[in-house]
């Protein structure tokens, strides 16, 4: 099974992160997912293509924190967190995320709070590619 927590330029299964996830506890009875997904047009323009860099270590280590804080603060049984670092094009999958917990409230709750915290304390950063030039997305970290 591939780790919990990765950063990797290929795409990934939403079906194996689930039943990757499923694996870790059979008390599992809910499980929230986000999939965070490329869009063809941003702030009036037309995307062709979304460009993602991250600061490698820096994004992977602070993604290991995010989902050790999830676990703790909203008691789940697992989490899992995947992000894309490469070129892609409308429709296809940049993130995900999953929480795993006895019950569905606390999976929701950490699963919304785990790509909001993520989006701002991950060094993770986006470069819109239009017919009018490229710009890089207000950067967060």
């Amino acid at each position: 099974m591939p780790e919990a927590v990765r950063i990797q330029q290929e795409d990934f299964s939403q079906d194996e992160e689930i039943a990757a996830l499923k694996l870790s506890s059979q008390r599992m009875g809910g499980i929230a997912t986000f999939i965070g997904c490329a869009r063809d047009f941003s702030e009036g323009r037309s995307v062709s293509e979304i460009s993602f860099e991250a600061y490698g270590s820096m994004a992977l280590a602070e993604m290991h924190k995010l989902r050790a804080e999830a676990i703790a603060r909203f008691g789940l049984l697992d989490a899992r967190i995947v992000h894309r670092v490469t070129t892609v094009r409308a429709g296809d999958n940049i993130v995900f995320i999953a929480a795993g917990a006895e019950h569905r409230a606390p999976a929701f709750e950490a699963c919304r709070w785990m790509i909001d915290e993520l989006k701002q304390r991950v060094p993770i950063w986006k470069k819109e590619i239009t017919a009018q030039g490229d710009s890089w997305v207000t950067p967060h970290p």
